[in-house]
């Protein structure tokens, strides 16, 4: 087993003249010392070429000025140029710890079936200071969902199980380490080193702050690689359950947000989900009956079901209706492989969420699913005594603190066959997708109305201008 495995270092750069000499020095001053360093600048405008440039005379850098090609162009164009076993990207504006390299090569050269390894790292901001440590848990020891991906940079990938993979996928914009992540994951092993080997400048001008962009590309990813691979397609029954007027004490399903009833949002949504086979609305009102009968009486993918009016009292959950619906479909001799849940309360969640969420569900092999909101600050409860932060926060520092997920409730997703054999809709190996901050708005007083509405007309905005 080759034990001095030769590494190919790639930085790609786009006018990051403030950081790329930080960059590339972080390379050069490895402890391991069998590697190349390729440098890539993709048509800077700033000082960037002339930093560069001062590095030509190096024997082990190599140097590629392009225009404009974008980063997962960049990444095949590093591919075909690293002589590299293993090849790694290191973006202009982070650096590498002395040892990484060192690291991560021990681990892939001791195990030849391993294809990707990735460390911990620090969070720093523009100017060097460290915001966070970023942990993941074990992949040794704890790991068994593979649905939180490794960092897109500073991930080290054996040449030869990238290159039959057939490289990065140029049709995305960003996200190529979540592409690359769905891809492995299918067909190699990975694993992580649970040491922070680089720092990852966190500032206004790279992806950390495009949310909304981030999550459409995963979702697209998502998408696509479960449309060109051997998946079995489930039947999906979508769920929208309304308590009603007596149970509510509020006429939530007709509250109007841009002139449209919530119900007949979330029924829209729902119905243009192209995964779902089949809407439900589920009620004791008959007002809610109504309406359905009169509005939608020609859309044959849309049901009512009559609840039971002791299932939608407030003390109780959605288990019995959930059970009550299984024995309603079965009557009909339609029979669904996955029930999604979507309650009237979340004006934003669209249809393409919504799809995501099924895609999640099958492409990680999950049992349940939900949507989330990553939170970061500390918990607190009151004991009686006053204020006692919640699982021992306090123990740890800032920097050393996990993040927790808030479950917005937007949409859950589960596996019928896993309900009735717990009779939880939430259990088992339960998989997330993350959610923008406006999607996660749930209606529960006027002023959540208001706030919909205003988000509205900001959009609204947006598209006369």
């Amino acid at each position: 087993m080759n034990k001095h495995s030769f590494v190919s270092v790639y930085i790609t750069n786009f006018n990051y003249g403030r950081y790329i000499r930080k960059a590339i020095d972080s390379v050069l001053n490895q402890t391991y010392n069998n590697y190349e360093l390729i440098i890539i600048d993709d048509g800077s405008t700033d000082n960037s070429k002339k930093i560069i440039e001062s590095y030509s005379d190096k024997s082990n850098v190599k140097i590629i000025f392009q225009q404009n090609k974008g980063l997962n162009v960049t990444n095949n164009i590093a591919l075909r140029v690293a002589e590299g076993e293993y090849i790694m990207r290191l973006d202009a504006d982070d650096f590498l710890d002395p040892n990484a390299l060192l690291v991560m090569t021990n681990l892939l050269d001791s195990d030849e079936n391993l294809g990707l390894t990735f460390p911990d790292y620090f969070l720093i901001d523009k100017d060097d200071n460290i915001l966070n440590v970023e942990k993941r848990n074990s992949f040794e020891k704890d790991v068994s969902l593979f649905d939180m991906p490794a960092h897109g940079a500073c991930t080290m990938i054996r040449k030869k199980f990238l290159q039959q993979l057939g490289g990065y996928d140029e049709s995305y914009s960003c996200q190529d380490g979540y592409e690359l992540w769905i891809k492995f994951i299918s067909k190699y092993k990975v694993a992580n080193i649970n040491t922070p080997l680089f720092y990852y400048r966190q500032h206004g001008s790279n992806l950390t702050g495009n949310e909304e962009r981030i999550l459409n590309t995963r979702a697209q990813i998502k998408e696509d690689f479960i449309r060109k691979n051997d998946f079995d397609i489930p039947k999906v029954l979508a769920i929208i359950p309304i308590r009603g007027v007596k149970y509510s004490n509020k006429n939530l399903p007709f509250t109007k947000l841009n002139n449209n009833n919530l119900v007949d949002l979330k029924i829209s949504e729902a119905i243009n989900a192209q995964k779902v086979d089949r809407v439900i609305i589920s009620s004791p009102d008959e007002a809610i009956e109504a309406h359905i009968n009169s509005i939608y009486s020609s859309n044959k993918r849309l049901m009512f079901h009559k609840r039971l009016e002791e299932h939608a009292r407030l003390n109780n959950d959605l288990v019995p209706t959930i059970f009550d619906i299984i024995k309603f479909t079965t009557s009909l001799n339609e029979h669904y492989d996955i029930f999604v849940v979507l309650p009237i309360e979340h004006p934003f969640i669209n249809s393409k969420i919504i799809d995501d969420a099924i895609n999640t569900l099958i492409l990680f092999n999950a049992d349940s699913l939900i949507t989330v909101r990553q939170e970061t600050n500390m918990f607190f409860k009151h004991d009686g005594s006053g204020m006692k932060p919640v699982l021992n926060m306090e123990r740890f520092s800032k920097l050393e603190r996990e993040a927790l997920y808030r479950n917005t409730g937007g949409v859950l997703a589960f596996r019928v066959n896993n309900f009735l054999s717990t009779n939880k809709i939430i259990s088992g190996i339960v998989g997330h997708i993350v959610i923008d901050q406006r999607s996660s708005l749930q209606i529960k007083s006027k002023l959540d109305i208001r706030i919909a509405e205003y988000l509205i007309s900001e959009d609204n905005d947006i598209v006369t201008q």
